[in-house]
């Protein structure tokens, strides 16, 4: 009997990629790793969701740039994989206000080089891609959530225009070689093992460290916090299910229950047991009001259905961090 081909992971030292990859070893699959280790933020944490995956049965790790179109497509040849999940990115709305051509290089070359490489592999079974919910652009809160078939036309950042541009490719190799794929528009992913540019763990950083953290949108903004375990939930149900023909496919995944910010952060602050001392600042360019996923098309095709909510999402988070930052001692606490 022949052994299935590996799957691809990129960005399998990122956050979601460390989960994916956890998950697919878990079920028996072989994987292959890529991640080119950048400093966008801490590579030791980058490092550190490495060493968790290397030494486990079926995995290796390429350090390699997937914008780097040669040595990709050679990859994916070498190993003869026929399925990818495609996580990496320069991730970051604010980020991109700066430094717009590391996105260009990421996101738009690195997008491009993995469509290349797959549709010239023989017998290729399905790409799985990571889109974004900033793709829909900001819109007046009227309670509606966002679905598939919404206007995405009105880019606020660079960062979501980057995001839509991949979309829009894998739409037209889906229709010119009839490569299968999906598209999921993650919303506000958020758990042990985050990104420390992400709210939730910077808050927590400040937090038990006693200095004061900035709340931008004056605290009116909302978001569909969505916890990592219901995330690969997704991500793996897709893959199962590469679509028939050529239509190009585009998913939303999140919670499904939008949360304010100013409630996050008093659900960070119960799980961190201290106060925050809260600056309040006015909205950043590039960022949205509310994210709200509808995500009945996933949930047809997958089952998919949210499990974990922010309560006990959050206490996941602060019980990781503090064993992963060795918080033995009582946080710094403040009243606000």
């Amino acid at each position: 009997m022949t052994a299935e081909p590996p799957i691809i992971v990129t960005g399998a030292a990122g956050f979601i990629g460390h989960a994916t990859a956890q998950r697919l070893l878990g079920r028996g699959e072989r994987v292959i790793g890529v991640d080119n280790f950048n400093a966008y933020y801490d590579p030791a944490l980058k490092e550190a969701r490495a060493a968790t995956l290397t030494g486990q049965a079926g995995f290796a790790m390429e350090r390699l740039d997937i914008a780097d179109a040669d040595a990709f497509a050679a990859l994916v040849r070498r190993t003869g994989a026929t399925r990818i999940v495609h996580l990496a990115a320069q991730a970051g709305v604010r980020y991109s206000i700066d430094n717009p051509f590391a996105y260009e290089h990421a996101n738009l070359k690195g997008h491009l080089s993995v469509l290349e490489a797959a549709r010239h592999q023989p017998g290729f079974r399905h790409l799985v891609y990571a889109s974004s919910s900033s793709v829909y652009g900001d819109r007046p809160a009227d309670g509606a959530a966002f679905r598939e078939s919404d206007p995405c036309d009105a880019p606020v950042s660079l960062y979501a225009a980057t995001k839509r541009s991949c979309e829009l490719m894998s739409a037209a190799y889906a229709r010119l070689y009839r490569l299968p794929q999906s598209g999921l528009r993650f919303f506000t992913v958020y758990g042990p093992w985050g990104r420390p540019d992400m709210a939730y763990f910077s808050f927590a950083e400040k937090i038990l460290a006693g200095t004061p953290i900035e709340v931008f949108g004056e605290g009116r903004m909302a978001r569909d916090f969505t916890y990592i375990d219901d995330i690969v939930d997704g991500i793996v149900g897709t893959l199962d299910r590469p679509p028939l023909g050529d239509a190009p496919r585009v998913l939303n995944i999140g919670d499904n229950h939008p949360v304010g910010l100013m409630d996050m952060i008093a659900t960070l602050e119960a799980a961190l047991g201290a106060r925050a001392v809260k600056l309040m600042r006015p909205m950043q360019p590039g960022d949205v009001r509310a994210t709200y996923a509808n995500v009945d098309a996933l949930a047809a095709l997958t089952g998919y259905r949210p499990k974990v909510m922010l309560v006990e999402g959050l206490a996941r988070f602060a019980a990781w961090y503090r064993d992963y930052r060795g918080c033995a001692a009582e946080p710094k606490a403040r009243s606000a």
